[in-house]
């Protein structure tokens, strides 16, 4: 083409805005009673000397159902069925056991777009998570698990190990079916009946749980659902019945339940509390660690025990990694978690909203630069935008406690040493993430960081065949993987 032929006049390279049209998931499939009881030695049954309360969709703070809050009374009527249940459960050939888990695996697959709905109506994570990783997650647990009822004895446990017996299970708010699949599947799998409590804030999926038990013809008692908050948790870990108590939640509570059970018989495992070091190294894919960085924290509203919440780069790619982060934040869509375009959900109570509101009013007090993602919030429900704080200190509140919401805290660090100290400069151990195109390294930080699960150019991923745990106040104790199933067997006598 001849320079004569060549247009002179400015061409506009500015593209057009766009928006994307409203793709609403249909709630049609998802029958939630007015009310809840409990579900005791396989049936719905009422409350000896509890109460109800309601559980609220916290995008929009309608009152979704009534259930039940269970007593102690009722807590020992359940821990009563399941010891009962116990005797026969635990004699049934491991094949039979496993082929009960295979049911229940496939009822959830089959069953799969109600228990997503229901979850992102109860717990307000977006759709395209509940649909995509909670659901399908949990059935892979029991598809795992089932696979190992009748192969413990290659386990690496000793031969012929034994179930404990009664398993006390209480369970969290921010993955609740989730969560039950990591605990009731291997409890079974082992020959253990179980009393669960799921979160006060998010009971439904777990009330939906106990009419696949029911449909998977599993023998009365063997899983047994009581609902409540604080004290009914309490009231299920310390009764005498009990064999085996597994947490998962706050540092705090772990440490209540620990002292609890101290001098009793009966096993633990606490999954508790997290302050996950990211750390992005300069030799790092930039495109690839950013999306790991946003997916670290701002996945399911940052509501994740081993959310990356401390981003540690590299001083001289600082200015770089920051830019690319606020520009990947900036396309991010919070909004209605039932619509499938949705990025970031709603903040699941009122009361976890004002955690998380001051402790990143505390990070702007202690003089961290505030960055946030500019979006309108819904007039009602519980919102938080994606928020980053630079400039700051390894001393900052908030990079030292669990805000446990949307909120990223960057420091900088120049030598691998220096790294691994401000990531281990925390009382929590339980996850952290490295990023780097060298594997030497990745080996390198593994070993040095004290933390359960180091992911390697990857953040939360998660494997049924894959122990998940943590050290110091992060709790003890493995879920998942072979080494998962040693909380809830002994060796023969």
């Amino acid at each position: 083409m001849a320079p004569s032929d060549v247009a002179t006049t400015p061409v506009d390279l500015v593209s057009p805005t766009w928006e994307y049209a409203p793709a609403p998931q249909a709630i049609d499939v998802v029958d939630i009673a007015s009310s809840y009881g409990l579900f005791i030695d396989g049936d719905w049954v009422d409350t000896i000397d509890g109460s109800e309360t309601a559980t609220l969709n916290p995008a929009t703070e309608e009152e979704l159902a009534h259930y039940t809050v269970a007593g102690p009374a009722d807590v020992d009527r359940a821990v009563s069925a399941a010891r009962t249940a116990f005797n026969s459960w635990s004699r049934l050939t491991p094949s039979t056991r496993g082929g009960y888990l295979y049911r229940i695996a496939r009822i959830i697959q089959e069953r799969a777009r109600e228990f997503a709905v229901l979850e992102s109506l109860d717990n307000g994570k977006p759709i395209k998570e509940s649909r995509d990783v909670d659901v399908p997650t949990a059935a892979a647990h029991f598809f795992y698990h089932a696979g190992w009822a009748d192969k413990l004895d290659w386990a690496g446990l000793g031969p012929d190990p034994r179930p404990l017996g009664v398993a006390a299970q209480v369970i969290p708010w921010n993955f609740p079916l989730l969560m039950l699949a990591w605990k009731v599947a291997p409890a079974l799998a082992c020959g253990n009946t179980v009393v669960l409590k799921p979160a006060e804030t998010t009971p439904l999926t777990a009330l939906l749980f106990a009419d696949v038990c029911r449909q998977a013809d599993l023998p009365p008692g063997v899983v047994n659902i009581v609902t409540g908050a604080g004290d009914t948790g309490a009231a299920l870990v310390a009764h005498p019945d009990v064999d085996k108590v597994a947490f998962t939640g706050s540092t705090g509570v772990g440490k209540a339940i620990a002292r609890q059970v101290a001098g009793s018989d009966k096993r633990v495992t606490l999954e508790l509390g997290g302050k996950a070091a990211n750390i992005v190294f300069d030799d790092a894919a930039m495109d690839q660690a950013v999306d790991g960085i946003v997916n670290g924290i701002f996945f399911n509203q940052g509501h994740v025990c081993c959310a990356g919440s401390r981003l540690l780069v590299q001083e001289n790619v600082h200015d770089e990694v920051v830019d690319r982060l606020t520009d990947r934040l900036s396309t991010l869509r919070l909004g209605d978690p039932l619509d499938k375009n949705t990025d970031i959900g709603a903040v699941n109570s009122a009361a976890q909203l004002d955690r998380i509101t001051q402790l990143s009013a505390t990070g702007e007090a202690e003089g961290a630069r505030r960055w946030e993602l500019e979006c309108a919030i819904p007039t009602n429900g519980f919102w938080f935008r994606p928020t980053v704080f630079t400039e700051v200190e390894p001393s900052h509140t908030i990079a030292r406690e669990e805000i446990f919401g949307p909120v990223l805290s960057v420091l900088t660090f120049r030598t691998p040493d220096e790294a691994v100290a401000k990531a281990n400069n925390t009382p929590y151990g339980l996850s952290a993430g490295v990023w780097t195109e060298k594997g030497s390294r990745i080996l390198e930080m593994a070993a040095r960081l004290r933390a359960g699960v180091v992911w390697a150019n990857t953040f939360n991923r998660f494997d049924p065949t894959s122990p998940f745990g943590g050290y110091k106040e992060s709790g003890y104790g493995r879920e998942g993987g072979r080494h998962g199933l040693s909380a809830y067997l002994k060796p023969a006598a």
